[in-house]
């Protein structure tokens, strides 16, 4: 018993003691609001004070901000009990407009020893010049974007997007293009710009036309003023797809099921210049024909090949595929898309991973 009131009176001496001993921080406030302020205004900083409360040396460690456009300085050397220290904080607003709030974490030798400063404001955005928003090159005039994305179409159906481009020049400029395929319709409205004048790319794809599945791009040739330009090219890009939105409730109920053992395939270590096959084991578990419309694999170092394309109710089937190892070196993630008629799996994603070794 009198070993245990020892412990206990040593405990509230020694916690005494440190107490006595120990640097302390108090920050004139946690919070600032820079209020509403120009983004080309530049960074804006805020300096919070402190002062040490304790009776020892008081030590800033580290400050971590939330992000990179924040930048924080402080106090490097230690504060004496009663003395001021700092924690600037530098906000960066250039393309960040709107609201913001982050965070500046500050790690001390104190109890407790985080302590989170929070900044906040409203940047109004700057205008944009025509560089910025128009930031594909084409000879004389500037695209928004030099990629016409149509995202999804159904198989048999068409699908416009628009796109605004500008002559920059001082002369008039007509633009056209080349190696425009049979499925896509592009024009331009008006048909010559003007100096300084805003016009509009309209396409039109019809994947009607398009014998395909899946992603596909085109890549179509500049034209301006009649020149061809050289290494110019325009993207326009489609994901096509199968529409089930027609289908019964019975054709639905009938349906093919794309069932997968696994997405996932693992090759693990091989050597440069080795090759790892590798397989995907399904079956279909649906009521009717599961047909395979399409295999793609995401680089040139994978070979696939279906066993077969039709797998009848309850068969069972295989996705073979060859990784290449080459000269690659270290951690590889490969996809490969598989477009069936399955209509809750028509497009799936196989991921093969694993590790090249250097010889």
């Amino acid at each position: 018993m009198k070993r245990l009131y020892f412990i206990i009176i040593g405990l509230i001496i020694s916690c005494t003691v440190f107490g006595q001993n120990s640097a302390g921080i108090e920050f004139d406030t946690k919070k600032h609001n820079f209020g509403r302020f120009k983004e080309e205004a530049g960074p804006q900083t805020h300096k919070f004070t402190f002062s040490n409360t304790g009776s020892s040396p008081l030590i800033i460690n580290k400050v971590v901000a939330s992000c990179g456009c924040t930048t924080p300085e402080w106090t490097k050397h230690p504060i004496e009990p009663g003395a001021e220290g700092f924690v600037a904080v530098t906000y960066n607003p250039r393309n960040r407009p709107n609201r913001f709030k982050k965070t500046v974490t500050v790690y001390t030798n104190t109890q407790p020893a985080v302590h989170v400063l929070v900044i906040e404001g409203d940047v109004i955005p700057r205008e944009l010049s025509v560089e910025e928003l128009y930031r594909f090159k084409a000879g004389d005039v500037r695209f928004k974007s030099n990629h016409l994305a149509f995202t999804n179409i159904e198989r048999g159906k068409k699908k416009i997007k628009v796109m605004e481009f500008i002559n920059t020049s001082d002369k008039p400029a007509a633009v056209d293009f080349e190696r425009v395929p049979a499925h896509i319709d592009i024009k331009t409205k008006p048909a010559t710009l003007e100096p300084g004048e805003k016009g509009t790319i309209q396409g039109t794809y019809d994947a009607s036309k398009k014998d395909d599945w899946g992603y596909s791009n085109d890549l179509l040739r500049v034209v301006v003023n009649g020149e061809t330009l050289k290494n110019t090219y325009f993207v326009v890009s489609a994901n096509l797809v199968e529409d089930f939105s027609s289908w019964s409730k019975e054709e639905l109920e009938n349906a093919p099921v794309f069932d997968l053992e696994s997405t996932r395939y693992d090759f693990g270590e091989i050597k440069q210049r080795e090759k790892a096959d590798i397989e995907f084991k399904f079956r279909n578990s649906g009521k009717s024909d599961l047909i395979i419309r399409k295999v793609r694999s995401s680089c040139g170092c994978t070979s696939v090949t279906p066993s077969n394309t039709t797998i009848e109710p309850g068969e069972s089937s295989t996705i073979k595929a060859v990784f290449s190892a080459g000269a690659r070196k270290g951690k590889q993630h490969k996809v490969i898309t598989v477009i069936t008629n399955d209509p809750e799996k028509s497009q799936v994603s196989l991921v093969v991973s694993g590790t090249v070794l250097v010889n």
